[in-house]
């Protein structure tokens, strides 16, 4: 997956507690979840309840087209990880996730995503993402 430019985007921050129940039989955060705290952190930027209206009044979601994932380092039991997220509208219909996770004082990322997510409507149909959700996502 090519790599565009988010240096311009907002970077949202979400803190995650790594549980014991996260990791693997030798404390390490098991790779899937990775995916789980991205998902977290993209929740946290649209917001819960926006979620909600969206697709009780209007019939839209959203589903990960494509996901790229690197884990660089280790995440252990008990680490409290920074995700920082920042969003890029590709289309109307699709919008670019850059997602990574950091340890504190760490010096790169443990772990990066870029994450490709689409609109779709209740018949799981590609469909356009509200306007004012587009001009919420860039001002976010």
């Amino acid at each position: 997956m090519s790599q565009p430019d988010f240096s311009q985007a907002r970077c949202h921050s979400y803190p995650v507690q790594i549980f014991y129940e996260d990791t693997d039989f030798s404390g390490v955060v098991y790779h899937a979840n990775f995916i789980k705290y991205f998902e977290r952190a993209r929740e946290q930027v649209i917001g819960a309840n926006e979620l909600r209206r969206l697709w009780l009044e209007q019939g839209l979601g959203f589903a990960v087209y494509r996901c790229d994932m690197v884990c660089n380092e280790g995440v252990e039991f008990a680490d409290i990880v920074e995700v920082r997220s920042r969003v890029l509208i590709e289309s109307k219909y699709r919008t670019l996730w850059q997602q990574e996770i950091w340890r504190e004082g760490g010096s790169r990322p443990a772990v990066s995503g870029y994450i490709e997510m689409v609109c779709l409507n209740q018949q799981r149909q590609l469909t356009p993402m509200p306007a004012q959700l587009m001009a919420s996502l860039l001002e976010a």
